[in-house]
């Protein structure tokens, strides 16, 4: 078995740390100039493990081995929520890196653009198995300042550039790892979570229209308050969903914005983000089924009017069996007893590249449960573990042909 590294693996992953750092975590968002010069160091390490790298016009990042013989795919993304953490996607990446390094001619390592979603969903991932169109590239703006994606594109240096799309046929399948998210490892004393399925997410619009006015010469009983009937959806929300949703589920108002947002003014219209996830297609469609209801109700009650839409929807995707046999082997080589089966609660790109060739996930412990903050982290023997995990369960799912 491939024997990897461990002070080459952290030296990497903390000089990446440097593009964009703030503070304990990075910010280093999707086009930006440190997530830009990020991508072209991560080139040059390419170069160093043996890969030829490239770089596409959605952003993507791919070194291949120029090397004939069989290939997995190893990757993940190098960009950052806004002022977030540093390990959430280039944990994965670095570990294609080092797999490239103690298993030359068969790993080939990608870094996937905007898998935070500044500018769309899953933009690399989905444009690498041929699911971004043109025009979505017209349509996209950024979530935080509305700047086009073609102008992100050019100030990047991407504009022009062809789109790669993967070829299923070069690789055996695809290899994902990335920190937990959530403290379930953690509490429970383990090393390792072998990924069975990858959630369902669904997103809902929910708008409140009422009667903006005066919030000091209008009486309380004649008030149509949109903030208010928000209010008590939410509630609502929290009171019912459990005994909807199955015994993973989770559900988040994200986002709840106020029109037009003075202290002095009544709300007139109110719209809130719901998202709701689950690995369990069934499930997830008894929890919409939920939330179109309680949206009818409120609208019929009033006294404001009520609307929902969904506007997004991914698939759970499961992963393949033999691969996670395959990690679960690995796992208890080297960490016995400590790792187990899980689901993930968060998307990942293996989703998207799993619609084209069989993909598989491994999740190393983070501390605390924190992610999408400065604050994440994984303890370094942690880190250095799932990567040796990663590289005996790769060259066991090479040698198997």
């Amino acid at each position: 078995m491939p024997s990897i590294d461990g002070a080459r693996l952290l030296g990497d992953l903390h000089r990446l740390r440097d593009f964009g750092r703030y503070e304990t975590g990075v910010h280093r968002p999707t086009y930006t100039k440190p997530d830009m010069a990020a991508r072209h160091w991560l080139m040059e390490r390419m170069v160093e493990a043996g890969l030829a790298p490239e770089i596409d016009g959605i952003g993507n990042v791919l070194g291949r081995s120029p090397a004939p013989g069989p290939k997995l795919l190893v990757g993940s993304h190098t960009e950052s929520q806004n002022h977030a953490g540093w390990l959430d996607g280039p944990l994965g990446v670095m570990y294609g890196v080092e797999l490239a390094r103690v298993l030359p001619g068969h790993i080939d390592v990608a870094a996937w653009a905007d898998e935070e979603g500044h500018y769309g969903v899953f933009l690399g991932s989905r444009s690498a198995v041929g699911e971004v169109s043109e025009a979505e590239i017209d349509a996209c703006r950024n979530a935080d300042d509305g700047k086009p994606l073609r102008a992100a594109l050019a100030e990047a240096g991407l504009a022009g550039r062809p789109r790669l799309r993967l070829d299923p046929a070069r690789y055996r399948g695809y290899l994902e790892a990335h920190i937990e998210q959530g403290d379930e490892l953690e509490a429970l004393g383990l090393k390792i979570g072998v990924v069975t399925s990858i959630v369902g997410i669904w997103t809902f619009r929910v708008v409140f229209t009422g009667v903006q006015n005066h919030a000091g010469t209008t009486r309380m009983a004649i008030r149509k308050d949109a903030g208010v009937a928000l209010a008590r959806l939410c509630t609502e929300i929290e009171r019912r969903m459990p005994g909807v949703g199955g015994p993973r589920s989770v559900w988040t108002v994200g986002r709840i914005t106020l029109s037009p947002g003075a202290q002095s003014i009544i709300p007139g219209r109110a719209e809130m983000f719901l998202q709701v996830r689950d690995a369990d297609p069934a499930v997830l469609a008894h929890m919409r089924a939920a939330v179109f209801a309680m949206v009818a109700e409120a609208d019929a009650a009033g006294p404001c009017g009520a609307t929902v839409e969904q506007i997004f929807e991914t698939t759970p995707h499961v992963m393949l069996p033999a691969f996670r046999a395959a990690l679960s082997r690995a796992a208890e080589r080297h960490a016995p007893g400590l790792h187990q089966e899980m689901p993930s609660g968060a998307g990942h790109d293996a989703q998207m590249i799993g619609k084209i060739m069989p993909a598989a996930m491994l999740f190393v412990p983070s501390i605390g449960g924190i992610s999408h903050d400065i604050a994440e982290d994984t303890a370094p023997e942690d880190i250095v573990l799932g990567c040796q995990v990663l590289a005996d369960a790769a060259a066991e799912i090479l040698a198997a042909g």
